[in-house]
């Protein structure tokens, strides 16, 4: 199994807790919360890694280098001169994709069976597969309606049949790439809305609660998390 991280953003919610280095790369518990995240990864077998980088790349080349010496393989695609938003990252790092991967937001650390999804997924024969959690605003804003297993809408007006959000991880078959533009800034509201309106994003509920580190609020609330976990 293949998962792409998305982790070339900028951390502008955190302020000086990432000045001079990438969100994905700030120390929880003396890891950096990329590794926390490969851990959990290489424990559900997911070994083959591609990260979209950007800012302050090297910092996550120079510690991370191939993977080799965490026993997982990583390569890099890195968006270039201009910032590409995460999904115009996704399209310039199709030649390195396999037919079927996942993606990871580089800010979440989720709770997810690789190997069942992945089944759900080929045996339902998709195109794309979200995971989505009944969040009703409780741990980030709620983005999504769901029905009959589909995605209907995505990070549109908010109304109060929107009490799914984005857990952090979907699957795709590497076709639903020809809708993203080269070499272009392609956020994931254009992504997944499109999807949406073409009627090709489905959904898979999990219910285990999400953790990420998009502000400083969260970021405290998953320290706590790990150390609770380390005991």
């Amino acid at each position: 199994m293949q998962i792409v991280i998305l982790c070339g953003g900028l951390a502008t919610r955190l302020g000086d807790l990432a000045k001079d280095t990438p969100k994905s790369m700030v120390l929880i518990e003396g890891k950096p919360f990329l590794e926390h995240q490969i851990t959990f990864l290489k424990y559900h077998g997911v070994t083959d890694i591609i990260l979209c980088v950007g800012y302050l790349a090297e910092k996550i080349k120079d510690y991370f280098d191939d993977g080799k010496r965490f026993g997982i393989h990583i390569q890099y695609s890195h968006d270039g001169d201009k910032p590409l938003g995460p999904i115009g990252a996704l399209k310039k790092a199709e030649p390195l994709l396999e037919d079927i991967f996942f993606t990871m937001y580089g800010d979440s650390y989720v709770f997810v069976e690789f190997n069942t999804v992945y089944s759900y997924f080929t045996n339902h024969r998709y195109p794309a597969l979200m995971i989505v959690y009944k969040n009703k605003d409780k741990y980030d804003r709620s983005n999504l309606i769901v029905h009959n297993s589909k995605v209907t809408c995505y990070n549109g007006e908010k109304v109060k049949e929107m009490v799914y959000i984005d857990y952090g991880i979907s699957i795709f078959k590497k076709k639903v790439l020809d809708i993203i533009p080269k070499n272009t800034f392609f956020s994931t509201n254009e992504f997944f809305s499109d999807l949406v309106a073409k009627k090709q994003l489905f959904a898979l509920d999990v219910n285990k609660r999400f953790y990420h580190i998009g502000n400083p609020e969260a970021l405290e609330e998953f320290k706590t998390f790990v150390s609770k976990t380390n005991r």
